[in-house]
């Protein structure tokens, strides 16, 4: 049965230099995406204003940086990244790395990101799209 207030965009993909997403469900206060991150790659240090996440590795070896931590996660391993808290995901392995990342929050925009590294030459700074 589909819910009335669902906003959910099946399926959506979003491709990154670091590798991709795919949104699986949407809906008001919280989104679930699919992320794949190709070998020796990483996304930014980054922090969301208005959003928390939770990931969980399914695939692969993940090292993550959340707050002033930094984890080493396999699969069926987790973390939970509060919102303003600067985090980073990179697969340092020769293989894919794929997660899953609950968000929840107040707004849940690919803009909500502000960007403290990024070694592919994105803007820093400001809240912007990933």
């Amino acid at each position: 049965m589909e819910s009335n207030n669902q906003t959910a965009k099946p399926n959506e993909i979003g491709l990154r230099p670091w590798g991709q997403y795919e949104v699986l469900t949407e809906d008001k206060n919280f989104k679930v995406k699919k992320i794949s991150v190709n070998q020796k790659s990483c996304l930014s240090l980054q922090s969301h204003k208005k959003r928390a996440e939770h990931w969980v590795v399914v695939k692969g070896v993940a090292r993550v940086v959340n707050g002033d931590n930094t984890l080493t996660l396999k699969a069926n391993e987790s973390t939970y990244i509060e919102a303003n808290t600067k985090h980073q995901l990179a697969n340092d392995a020769d293989s894919e790395l794929i997660i899953i990342e609950v968000q929840t929050g107040t707004y849940l925009g690919e803009d909500d990101i502000v960007r403290y590294e990024d070694i592919y030459g994105r803007k820093t700074g400001t809240a912007q799209e990933q």
